[in-house]
């Protein structure tokens, strides 16, 4: 079919949707298209033989272009959209994935910036839905395209690359291949044609059970046969190191990912797993027969031992792990419903969150110089910026504080100068302002440019029935943070650690004091258990 483009010259992108029994999550793939920033576009459902309600859902969409054909597989279903597509420009959504908002803006952008370029690939999150969880990664990837995809898929979704509809004529997804059809064709047209990497994030990846990639050593043979397509064509002496640094670089990645996979799962191994281990990477073989062995002779023994004397053990150091079985949990003190404490430990000694917070202080105190703003007092500034510090400056919200030098709500403070400070120590606050987003903003302004928030805020935590309960307003976590620094301090640094496990978190509701806790308890960091989380963020220079 031919290009098509509007009067205004803005290249019409068809978005090609395979769909073959995913009709379930469908619908998350088609809106992400229509919500995009770019208007400019064409949906192509390809249905691929489905028994499921994958027709009715594509068609409950006007303007969707819905195409059906019996089940050929992948690869044919993809090469059936660019037939029935009319776009200058190309993307391949598979139907359980789907595209951020701006995602085809900056692919267009980055693809009308590189009029040479075939396609342009951006970067992706993945969504593992056994964890609930989003995982990032960005490559870098600037020249050298055809070696660097040699040494391994650095583009990792096929969503991400927006392609040109002319190379896509003289270049299909190969029919025949079951997996890594989009790796193999990546490879046969950056061997012929120039091609661009951005780190635009453009869509989500989302990984399930029902995944071809879950299936590890059939992807493992995938990437293998992918690239040794292109041995008879190697060109250079770096075409062909490139080529062997690949070879090694599958076998390592993708044995190592099912060594992970069955020890986390304690699944038993398959024959073909055993064979991958054995063809590529056989010290996983042997880590894993002792693994195994192990794991056997332990659960034997933990149906033999009395529960009693597996907590004895655990308690005297001499068992690594230990759980109680059902109906033996020793709950102790912790049986009781009411704290030690409710002063946060305070009267026991001091508060467990201290340990955390005087820690992250501790490892950032380089950053502690300058022109320095603390926030109620100056404890921690003199603490731990030392002579580091030139000027110290309190801000309190209340002015009959003698030692403030600014009084004013963080929240809304133009009295306090623009680019005044190299560093400013926000501890322990951001969950008595209501309105902490105007809090942050403030911090990012009258921070100077290339100038540190060193910031911690209260994840788990019992709530003050003292001076603080009726301003108690929030509780976070490192994702809701991470949030709310990317709205607040763009184009800067951010880095965010949390802080806690089960023990600490517990410890820490019960009211215990740090003198009698354990530091080797405290030091277990568990991200599921966020007791405190530490920010700090750089403003960008100008």
């Amino acid at each position: 079919m031919p290009e098509e483009t509007t009067l205004s010259g803005q290249p019409l992108v068809s978005v090609i949707i395979p769909c073959y029994n995913q009709g379930r999550f469908l619908p998350k793939a088609i809106e992400s298209v229509l919500r995009q920033s770019y208007r400019r576009t064409e949906v192509v459902v390809v249905n691929d033989g489905s028994s499921d309600q994958t027709e009715e859902i594509a068609k409950a969409y006007p303007g969707v272009t819905y195409v059906y054909q019996k089940n050929q597989g992948l690869p044919s279903a993809r090469n059936t959209g660019i037939v029935n597509s009319k776009g200058e420009f190309l993307l391949f959504l598979d139907s359980d994935d789907w595209l951020y908002p701006k995602g085809i803006e900056a692919s267009v952008q980055a693809l009308l910036a590189q009029p040479e370029a075939a396609f342009v690939s951006g970067t992706f999150d993945a969504f593992y839905m056994d964890e609930h969880a989003i995982k990032e990664g960005m490559v870098p990837v600037t020249d050298n395209h055809y070696c660097q995809l040699l040494q391994g898929n650095y583009i990792g979704m096929v969503a991400t690359v927006l392609f040109r509809r002319k190379v896509l004529e003289e270049f299909w997804f190969n029919p025949a291949l079951k997996n890594c059809e989009d790796y193999d064709l990546y490879l046969r047209i950056a061997r012929e044609y120039p091609v661009y990497h951005h780190l635009q994030k453009i869509a989500v990846y989302r990984f399930h059970s029902a995944n071809m990639s879950s299936n590890i050593p059939k992807m493992l043979q995938g990437a293998l046969d992918t690239i040794k397509r292109q041995k008879a064509g190697l060109r250079t002496v770096q075409e062909k190191k490139a080529y062997n640094k690949g070879r090694l670089s599958w076998k390592k990645y993708y044995c190592k990912e099912l060594y992970e996979y069955l020890k986390k799962t304690k699944t038993p191994a398959t024959a073909e797993m055993l064979s991958a281990f054995l063809r590529h990477r056989p010290q996983y073989l042997l880590q894993y027969s002792i693994k195994a062995n192990k794991a056997m002779l332990r659960t034997q023994v933990k149906k033999l031992v009395p529960a009693s004397w597996l907590r004895y053990l655990y308690r005297g150091n001499l068992l690594k792990n230990y759980l109680p079985p059902v109906g033996h949990v020793d709950f102790g003190d912790f049986a009781l419903t009411r704290p030690f404490s409710r002063q946060f430990g305070y009267d026991r000694g001091g508060p467990i969150d201290r340990y955390y917070i005087e820690r992250f202080l501790e490892q950032e105190s380089a950053g502690i110089t300058g022109r320095v703003l603390e926030i109620g007092d100056n404890e921690y500034t003199l603490r731990f910026g030392g002579t580091r510090v030139t000027q110290s400056d309190i801000l309190h919200v209340d002015e009959t504080n003698p030692k403030a030098t600014f009084i004013a709500d963080i929240s809304h403070a133009p009295q306090i100068p623009d680019n005044s400070f190299d560093c400013i120590l926000l501890t322990q606050t951001l969950h008595l302002i209501y309105d902490f987003m105007g809090a942050l903003k403030t911090c990012h302004r009258i921070l100077k440019p290339g100038g540190k928030l060193l910031m911690t805020v209260p994840g788990i935590t019992p709530i003050d029935h003292g001076e603080w309960k009726e301003i108690w307003y929030w509780a976070f976590t490192d994702k809701s943070v991470k949030r709310m620094m990317a709205d607040s301090f763009p184009n800067g640094g951010v880095h965010i650690s949390t802080y806690g496990n089960v023990f600490a978190a517990s410890a820490f509701l019960y009211g215990m004091g740090l003198p009698e806790v354990p530091v080797e308890k405290l030091e277990v960091q568990d991200p599921q258990f966020q007791v405190t989380v530490a920010v700090k963020a750089v403003k960008a220079a100008l």
